[in-house]
C-alpha cells in the first residue's frame, strides 16, 4: 500500500489538540508547553499574531488531484490570504490561518490521507526524495517504496519525539543523488556493487549555522538492512546530541566532536543493537532494475571534465524544467513553475479539477518549489499545457529558476524580506539557479544554488543596514559541493551584484556555472563586487530600506523562531527514550532474547531514576547501585524503594529466562507509571502519554 492510499493522520489525535487548543484559550496551558503540542501536530508561529502556519507534510512530495483539491479548499477557507507555499523540503505550508480552524482543516486533510503530524519542531521531519522516483530511466529503484517504509516506521515512534533537534531524511534512486544526500542529516542513495544492489548512507550534512557536507558512514548496505541504518543514525542523534545549547544540537556537530572515524564507530555501535533489536521486521522491498542512460558517478569522485555531462543532463536538484521523458514507454512528467513557491487557492482547486478530467493522479511538489505531473501520455501534453494556462500557470522559463522562503514576511526568525526582492531576480540566460533566504538558517538553501544569498544586519556608520551574504557555485547532487563563501553586501545592491557576476560567467564561455566559478581565484567575487560591498556615509540612506519598505531597516524582536521546538524539560526526554528501549525490549522477549532484553530493563530504569534525580536537582548517575543511593536521599520513599528493588534485581540475576524477565517488565513498567504521575505532578509541563506502558 503507497502512501497515497495510506491514511498517516489519527483523529482522535486532532480531537486531543483541539481540547488543548480550549484549555490554553482558558489558560489552564502555558504557552511554553501549549508550543511544544502544537509543534508536534505541525502548527508554527508567525509574525502575525492571532494566525499561525499549518505544515503539510508530502512525503517524498507525492499527492494525488484529490488531495491538491483538499489543500486548495483548506487553503480557500482558512486561510486569510488563500495562497497555498511549497517548500524545499516538498511539504506544502499554509500561512494566516487562526488557530481555531486549524483542527477542522486536519479533519479533512486526514479524511485525504494527510497528515501534518510531526512536520515542525524536535523531530523527524518531512521525508524528501527524487520527484521523479517510479519514473526516472537512471533510477536502480523506485526509492519512494523504501521512503514509505521509513515514515510509517518512525511516524509517532516514541525515539522521534523528543529528540534533541529536528532530522531529515533524504532519499535518491541513483547515484546521480537528486535528492541532496550532501545537505541531510541523513541520506539514502540507491546504488549497485559488484552485482549487488543496495544502498550507500551518507550522515551529518546540513546547512544554516556552519554548513557542512555529509559523510559516507555506509559505502553499501543490502535492502534488509536500510530500516536498521536510519533508526541507528536517529539513535546516535537521540543520545548525544547536545540538549542545552541549541546551536548546536543537530547530528552534524557529532562529526565534529568525535571526528569522522569517531563519528562511523558510534554509528556502528548502534546500528548492531538496532540489527538485533529490529531483527525478523519486515522492511520494505523495491523492484529493482538495470538503469539506462548515461554511466553515473561513483562514490569519492569529485568535480571534474568527465562528470560535466552527467551534472548538465541529470534530471538535477529540483526537478526537470522541461518535459521528461518517462522510463514508462509514452508516458512523460510535465513541470509547471510556481513564482516564490505560491499557488492561490483557485488555482490549486482548479488544477485538481483538470488533472482529474484528464484522468491524471500523480502529482510531486519538488525541491525547487514546482509542480510536476506524472504519467502524462504524449497526446495530452499539449492539453495540459492549455489547461494550466488557462489558470495562470505555465511550465518553467528560462531565468525563473529562483527559490525563496518566506522570510520576514511571516516567519518569526526572518530578517529580511526574501518573498519581496525574489520577483526581481532571474537566474539569466544560462537559468542559473538562484536561491534566497531571510536568515542565515537557510530554508531555501542558498549554499546549495549556483548563487545564494541569505538576509543578515550589518552596523555601517552607525545605523543597522540590510545586507545579503552571498555565496557561490552550490550543488548538492553527485559530484557537487556546498558553495563558496563570497561578500555580504547591502540588500539594495543585491540585484546589482547577481547580475555583474551572471555577466562575467557568460563573458567566459564556459556553459557550466559550477565549473566556472570553482575555476576563480580565492578573492575573485570579494573583488569584483568591492565596490558594491563598500558604503561610503553620503551614501547610507540610498541602502537603509529594505525591499518593499519605506522606513528604515530595523531587526524585530520577536522572540525567537520555533525552528528549534519549544524548550525541552529533560526528564521527558528521557520518558520518550524509556518508551524506546522498552519497545526494544519486547521485540527481544519475542526473539527469545532474554539477556538482552533484561539490559533494556536495566536502561529503562537509568534513564528514569537519573532523570527523577534531575528534577528533584541531583545528577545523571549511570551505575544503577549509586543512582539508587541518590533516590533514597531525593525521591519519594515508595519511588526510591522500588527503584532499589528493580535495580538490585537487575544487577544480581545469574539466571535470565522468560520468567524472569517478564516478571521484571512488569515490575518496572508498573516503576515508570509510578514515576511518571510524580514527575507530572512536580511539573505539569510534561505529557507523557504516549510514552508510558500501553
Amino acid at each position: 500500500m503507497s502512501l497515497n492510499t495510506r491514511n498517516l493522520s489519527d483523529l482522535e489525535e486532532i480531537d486531543r489538540f483541539e481540547q488543548a487548543i480550549a484549555s490554553f484559550n482558558a489558560g489552564e496551558v502555558d504557552p511554553d508547553r501549549f508550543t511544544a503540542i502544537r509543534l508536534q501536530q505541525g502548527v508554527y508561529g508567525q509574525r502575525q499574531q492571532g494566525v499561525h502556519m499549518l505544515r503539510i507534510k508530502v512525503p517524498g512530495g507525492r499527492l494525488t488531484a484529490r488531495q491538491l483539491d483538499v489543500i486548495g479548499g483548506i487553503a480557500a477557507e482558512f486561510s486569510q490570504h488563500q495562497i497555498a507555499h511549497l517548500t524545499t523540503r516538498q511539504d506544502i505550508q499554509i500561512h494566516y490561518v487562526p488557530l481555531a480552524n486549524i483542527p477542522e482543516a486536519m479533519r479533512r486533510l486526514a479524511e485525504a490521507g494527510v497528515t501534518t503530524r510531526e512536520a515542525c519542531g524536535n523531530t523527524i521531519r518531512n521525508m524528501t526524495a527524487c520527484p521523479l522516483a517510479g519514473v526516472c530511466p537512471k533510477e536502480h529503484v523506485d526509492v519512494s517504496r523504501h521512503l514509505d517504509g521509513a515514515v510509517v516506521h518512525f511516524l509517532r515512534n516514541p525515539l522521534n519525539q523528543q529528540l534533541p533537534r529536528k532530522f531529515k531524511f533524504a532519499f535518491s534512486g541513483c547515484e546521480a543523488d537528486c535528492a541532496q544526500s550532501l545537505l541531510h542529516d541523513c541520506g539514502v542513495i540507491a546504488t549497485e556493487q559488484n552485482g549487488r544492489q543496495g544502498f550507500r548512507i551518507r550522515a551529518g550534512g546540513g546547512l544554516g549555522h556552519k554548513p557542512r557536507e555529509s559523510i559516507v558512514v555506509e559505502e553499501f548496505i543490502r535492502e534488509p538492512e536500510l530500516l536498521f541504518a536510519l533508526e541507528a543514525l536517529v539513535t546516535l542523534h537521540n543520545k548525544y546530541s547536545d540538549r542545552t545549547k541549541r546551536a548546536k544540537s543537530r547530528i552534524k556537530f557529532l562529526v565534529e566532536r568525535f571526528g569522522a572515524d569517531g563519528f562511523r564507530e558510534k554509528y556502528r555501535e548502534e546500528f548492531q543493537r538496532t540489527r538485533q533489536a529490529l531483527a525478523g521486521q519486515p522492511y520494505p522491498q523495491g523492484a529493482w532494475r538495470t538503469p539506462n542512460g548515461n554511466p553515473l558517478p561513483q562514490a569519492g569522485e569529485g568535480v571534474n571534465e568527465s562528470l560535466r555531462e552527467i551534472l548538465f543532463n541529470a534530471p538535477g536538484q529540483g526537478a526537470p524544467r522541461k518535459v521528461f521523458a518517462q522510463k514508462q514507454n509514452g508516458l512523460f512528467v510535465f513541470p509547471i513553475a510556481l513564482a516564490v513557491g505560491d499557488i492561490k487557492a483557485e488555482q490549486l482547486r482548479g488544477l485538481a479539477a483538470l488533472l482529474e478530467k484528464m484522468g491524471l493522479n500523480e502529482v510531486r511538489t519538488t525541491q525547487d518549489q514546482n509542480l510536476a505531473v506524472l504519467n502524462v501520455p504524449q497526446d495530452k501534453v499539449a492539453v495540459l499545457r492549455s489547461g494550466i494556462a488557462s489558470l495562470g500557470l505555465s511550465e518553467p522559463k528560462t531565468g525563473d529558476n529562483v527559490v525563496a522562503c518566506p522570510g520576514s514576511s511571516t516567519c518569526r526568525l526572518g530578517i529580511t524580506s526574501s518573498m519581496v526582492v525574489t520577483p526581481l531576480l532571474s537566474g539569466g540566460r544560462a537559468d542559473l539557479h538562484i536561491r534566497v533566504s531571510g536568515c542565515h538558517n537557510g530554508c531555501a538553501q542558498p549554499e546549495t544554488g549556483d548563487i545564494g544569498i541569505y538576509g543578515e544586519a550589518k552596523r555601517l556608520h552607525g545605523k543597522l543596514v540590510p545586507h545579503y551574504q552571498m555565496y557561490f557555485a552550490g550543488k548538492g547532487t553527485a559530484g557537487g559541493a556546498l558553495a563558496l563563501k563570497g561578500p555580504a553586501l547591502p540588500a539594495a545592491r543585491i540585484t546589482t551584484a547577481i547580475g555583474r557576476v551572471q555577466q562575467a560567467h557568460l563573458n567566459s564561455g564556459e556553459p557550466s556555472f559550477f565549473v566556472w566559478a570553482r575555476r576563480q581565484a580565492p578573492a575573485y567575487f570579494k573583488e569584483l563586487l568591492a565596490d558594491l560591498a563598500e558604503v561610503k556615509a553620503d551614501e547610507l540612506q540610498s541602502v537603509m530600506h529594505d525591499f518593499g519598505d519605506k522606513t528604515d531597516f530595523r531587526v524585530l524582536n520577536l522572540g525567537g523562531g520555533e525552528c528549534a521546538g519549544a524548550s525541552q524539560v529533560l526528564i521527558g526526554a528521557n520518558f520518550f527514550e524509556a518508551a524506546h528501549e522498552r519497545e526494544y525490549r519486547d521485540a527481544l522477549v519475542f526473539q527469545r532474547k532474554y539477556t538482552e532484553a533484561a539490559q533494556c530493563n536495566e536502561s529503562i530504569l537509568r534513564l528514569l531514576g537519573s532523570g527523577v534525580a534531575q528534577l528533584l536537582g541531583g545528577a545523571r548517575q549511570d551505575d544503577l547501585a549509586k543512582l539508587a543511593e541518590q533516590l533514597n536521599l531525593l525521591a519519594p520513599e515508595e519511588i526510591a524503594a522500588e527503584f532499589a528493588h528493580a535495580a538490585s534485581a537487575a544487577a544480581s540475576s545469574d539466571k535470565v529466562d522468560n520468567d524472569t524477565v517478564v516478571s521484571a517488565n512488569a515490575r518496572v513498567d508498573a516503576w515508570t507509571i509510578r514515576v511518571a504521575e510524580f514527575a507530572t505532578g512536580k511539573n505539569g509541563q510534561l505529557d507523557l502519554k504516549e510514552a508510558l506502558p500501553k
